[in-house]
């Protein structure tokens, strides 16, 4: 990130450590700073601890040294209850997706706009527009546990987008999907980049990092950062 830019950053990371017990050292000593709008690969083999950083992010693990500030704030010194309206603007699709599988697919993507209370009408318009983009519409009314892994995947990327997040974080968002599904999912993060959403999507897909080459990267090798293209910004 460029120190001379009036624009604060709307993720940072400061020496960040995290050890899981007794000694397994996910992340050593990372440094980054992203500001709101950008879209940010973050790359590396499986295990290099790109899962591990998203879960910081989002505060779903707490890192053992070092500082998170998320949205001008550092997460270490917020209390709960800010962290639960913290939580509320971050969008997070996860490997495991955690869909509810006793529910719909609608209620599912339903469930984030419906805890900011937004009208019925919108969810409906919203919901209705996501499954048409994500080729999920004769899904609706499934439960989501009756559908394939990639039906699952493509659901709950539209779980996470669904109430716009500032800032939307993905892990793998296209392992389990064939080359036009991903595209589809692709053209949803390009579609909330540029209404403003902040999106970090680790991956080591081949062919979202060919298409989108030009694209700022993270690189992440056994737990250390060694590429950091947001410093050139």
């Amino acid at each position: 990130m460029d120190t001379e830019t009036s624009q604060p950053a709307i993720i940072e990371f400061i020496k960040v450590n995290k050890i899981y017990p007794p000694d397994v050292v996910a992340l050593r000593d990372v440094s980054f700073s992203i500001k709101a709008g950008e879209m940010i690969f973050l790359t590396g083999i499986s295990g290099a601890g790109k899962s591990t950083l998203l879960k910081l992010i989002c505060a779903m693990e707490h890192p053992t040294k070092g500082l998170i500030d998320v949205q001008g704030r550092e997460l270490s010194s917020i209390t709960p209850a800010e962290m639960q309206l913290l939580r509320q603007k971050i969008g997070m699709a996860y490997q495991d997706f955690k869909l509810l599988p006793g529910l719909t697919v609608y209620q599912n993507i339903a469930m984030p706009m419906e805890v900011t209370y937004t009208p019925n009408r919108t969810i409906k318009d919203r919901i209705n527009y996501l499954l048409d983009l994500l080729n999920l519409t004769d899904k609706k009314h499934i439960r989501a546990g009756k559908l394939s892994r990639g039906e699952q995947q493509r659901a709950a990327l539209a779980r996470a987008a669904a109430n716009y997040p500032p800032i939307l974080l993905a892990d793998e968002p296209t392992g389990n999907l064939d080359q036009d599904n991903a595209r589809l999912v692709m053209k949803l993060f390009d579609q909330l980049n540029r209404a403003g959403s902040t999106i970090i999507i680790a991956t080591h897909d081949p062919l979202i990092l060919r298409d989108y080459s030009a694209a700022q990267t993270l690189e992440i090798r056994q737990g250390e950062l060694i590429k950091n293209d947001t410093l050139d910004n």
